[in-house]
């Protein structure tokens, strides 16, 4: 072909690749070749549009003609409209999408503001918008910031809040803790900081009005639709009886226990600093438990090897075989609480056992596996994490977490406490002279009931420090998900009590994609060299010992006093304690030779892989034209 031909050719080609690109933009369906279909709508969002009884307005408003505006901004704002006018497809006239551009200084701005959206500003100082409102009659709800960060959640997101805005009245959700979970205000009397709440609390405020309940409350409100209690600590006798009983009336009740709270170890150390009391670490509910056919043991922490999280000691990188990475083989399959979970961390958590009884249904809905053990909660202080691992003996699966139906039996058979009964927990009592008080309770009180529990074995999991990272976006915070957490916790309510539709969409994707591989070979290596490294590390230990011991006979001036046999002897003490360092930089070394020979051959496979491929068509094409010749 004359070099001319070949310019032209090239130049056609150039021109279809375009053509095609446009024409495949247009066209109404996408194919999404992602894990876990990140870009096509959940079976859950179609039904939550097929409930909608009056028309929704999306407005997408971002700013598009400003210079200096980031090629991800961009980008992230045309991959939201294609999703929107997925959603504008999918509801058959439910759904009406409005783009608008607010330009600076512009009637458009002035709405975008006016709709609580929340301007970015660019280096040049420039204010940008790129958020989403939704509006149906004469409720309005908005996403102020629409962050590419959160682009695996999108879809979670815009579903939410188009259920949002059909909400007329939330369902009422009971909250008893003694976790700062709703955040701490500035209290002049007290000092300190005011503490900000945590993102679950935000989350479920989404779909559910929050109510309060102090742990010192002789009753509950009326009209909840569900009952959280996270951490409990102290509940009154009476608070504990109108729990009970709420149970049995065939309410939900979410509970999540402590053995070891990581918050609250955290606060008694540094409370312990300024002589301060020490808080209690662990939570437990032994009566109510007892009652209902749960075992719990509040001083046993679960710890399992091989869910056992990477975490920074100071001296390096150890597994921590308490803080438990949890996959998808870990949760049930079949609850529609986990079954799109893939990624979990609980911290220093314990294990729960539930009673069979006729007509309950246990479903365990997190599990560790049968390598997990128990240690007591008080180790936790001083162990290292290697400690803790040569401390731990697999005695089978653990279950975390688990959901029970069906029958349950009263903690308080004789009634509503009695009045001496409540002046023992600090409470008021009840009028001595009100008649037949105690009577009344007796026959107003449920002995047995049905009813729906979930009991969750940890707590630290719903903190922000263990679930997120926040991070800056144009001078807008964001906050990207670590793993599922606060979708579980989301989930369980949702579960309990709220829109079956929006679980589907939780933890639909997840930017966890853990190394399994990697993860189950450094286990087995941490096994085989771990007896190895403990010997090592007490002979160690010996000889800086008896090194010590002899350094330290001095004299007056501080000078070492040592006969020529004894500094012999410290001379080889030292130099054993050097080989015995080697010998422990070489163990650790091999700890991570499998898996660095991994990483170098797929780092080769990756490399080679195009080279071979643009290789083997090269030959088939000239093979190709040579036959056709």
């Amino acid at each position: 072909m004359k070099p001319a031909g070949k310019i032209l050719a090239a130049g056609l080609l150039c021109a279809g690749l375009v053509c095609v690109n446009y024409l495949a933009s247009q066209l109404p369906f996408r194919a999404d070749a992602t894990a876990g279909g990140a870009f096509t709508l959940s079976d859950g969002t179609r039904a939550i549009l097929k409930k909608i009884e009056e028309p929704v307005t999306l407005q997408l408003y971002y700013t598009r003609d400003v210079e200096g505006l980031p090629v991800s901004y961009k980008n992230y704002a045309r991959r939201t409209e294609e999703m929107l006018r997925q959603y504008v497809r999918a509801a058959g006239g439910g759904v009406r999408l409005e783009i608008v551009h607010p330009e600076p200084d512009t009637p458009e701005e002035e709405r975008a503001a006016a709709a609580g959206l929340q301007p970015q500003l660019l280096p040049t100082g420039e204010p940008v918008y790129l958020g989403l409102v939704a509006i149906q009659a004469d409720q309005q709800k908005s996403l102020p910031v629409l962050s590419p960060q959160r682009e695996s959640l999108l879809e979670y997101d815009v579903s939410t809040l188009i259920h949002s805005v059909q909400q007329i009245e939330k369902p009422r959700l009971g909250l008893i803790t003694s976790l700062p979970l709703q955040g701490r205000p500035f209290n002049p009397m007290m000092g300190g900081r005011p503490q900000p709440g945590q993102l679950v609390v935000s989350q479920w405020e989404q779909t559910y009005e929050i109510v309060p309940v102090e742990s010192s409350a002789t009753e509950l409100p009326e009209r909840l639709d569900a009952l959280a209690i996270i951490h409990p600590q102290g509940l009154s006798q009476s608070l504990q009886y109108a729990v009970d009983q709420y149970l049995l009336a065939d309410h939900p009740v979410f509970v999540a226990v402590d053995p070891a709270s990581a918050h609250f170890r955290m606060q008694a150390g540094q409370q312990a600093m300024f002589g301060g009391m020490t808080p209690n670490l662990t939570s437990d509910l032994p009566a109510l438990f007892k009652a209902w056919g749960v075992d719990y043991d509040p001083q046993q922490v679960v710890g399992d090897p091989n869910l056992a999280t990477p975490v920074n000691t100071g001296r390096g990188i150890a597994r921590m075989p308490v803080w438990l990475s949890l996959t998808a083989d870990q949760l049930d399959a079949d609850s529609p609480a986990t079954t799109q979970l893939r990624s979990l961390l609980l911290i220093e958590g314990g294990s729960i056992s539930v009673k069979a009884r006729d007509g309950r249904t246990v479903t365990p809905l997190i599990r560790a596996t049968d390598k997990s053990g128990t240690t007591p909660n008080y180790t936790l202080q001083f162990a290292e994490p290697n400690a803790l691992a040569s401390q731990l003996v697999g005695t089978g699966e653990k279950t975390l977490a688990a959901i029970i139906t069906g029958p349950f039996t009263s903690a308080f058979p004789d009634g509503k406490p009695k009045p001496a009964d409540a002046e023992k927990d600090g409470e008021q009592p009840a009028d001595p002279t009100a008649p037949d008080a105690t009577d009344t309770a007796k026959t107003d009180s449920l002995k047995e009931g049905r009813g729906t529990l979930v009991v969750i074995a940890d707590t630290d999991w719903l903190l922000d420090d263990y679930s997120v990272r926040r991070g800056n976006f144009l001078g807008n915070e964001f906050v990207e998900p670590l793993n599922d957490n606060l979708a579980l916790a989301a989930n369980l309510l949702d579960a309990l009590a709220g829109s079956s539709d929006l679980i589907s969409l939780r933890g639909k994707t997840s930017s966890q994609r853990p190394f399994t591989v990697v993860q189950a070979m450094e286990v087995k290596a941490q096994q085989r060299y771990q007896d190895q490294l403990d010997a090592l590390e007490q002979r160690l230990l010996q000889v800086q010992s008896k090194l010590s011991e002899l350094q330290s006979k001095s004299s007056e001036n501080g000078r070492l006093v040592a006969t020529p046999e004894m500094q012999k002897t410290i001379d080889e003490f030292r130099e054993q304690e050097a080989a015995m360092r080697r010998e422990r930089r070489d163990i650790r070394r091999s700890l991570r030779v499998e898996i660095d020979r991994l990483e170098n051959a797929l780092l080769a496979a990756n490399l080679a892989f195009p080279v071979v491929l643009v290789g083997a068509f090269g030959l088939w094409f000239r093979s190709h034209r040579r036959r056709a010749a």
